[in-house]
């Protein structure tokens, strides 16, 4: 069995600790959760509200996905974090559907959370799979 490797995306934001944006073993590709933070700008302040930190932590992910040759048709599980889910879970669910193609929604799971770093309000992890 191969190992895994370990994917470092220079357009992405700067991870916020010890890890790497994805790893990869057997055409499956983890990425780490991404946090609405501003690629190049890790001073700039969070976006306001859980629908403009969605957009940020979705885009995120897009450019994670892209630096390995990959986009949100290859995803095929995610896990989203909200740290006020019972104000916030519509108005992200809503944000985050926007990103799908009709019929094409990855499975998910979303959980609330006491905390995030950086003072954020949602983060969103994924699954992918090379075709």
């Amino acid at each position: 069995m191969p190992l895994p490797s370990f994917h470092m995306i220079d357009a992405a934001p700067q991870p916020v600790a010890t890890f790497s944006h994805a790893s990869e073993i057997d055409g499956w590709v983890f990425l780490t959760g991404q946090m609405p933070t501003w690629p190049g700008e890790p001073e700039r302040a969070l976006p306001d509200g859980v629908a403009a930190q969605t957009v940020r932590v979705m885009e995120n992910l897009k450019i994670v996905l892209a630096g390995m040759g990959l986009g949100l048709e290859n995803v095929a599980q995610a896990r989203v974090y909200l740290t006020e889910f019972e104000r916030d879970y519509a108005e992200m669910n809503q944000t985050y559907q926007s990103f799908f193609a009709e019929g094409k929604l990855p499975a998910r799971t979303c959980v609330g959370v006491t905390g995030l770093a950086v003072g954020a309000l949602v983060e969103i992890d994924m699954v992918a799979k090379r075709p």
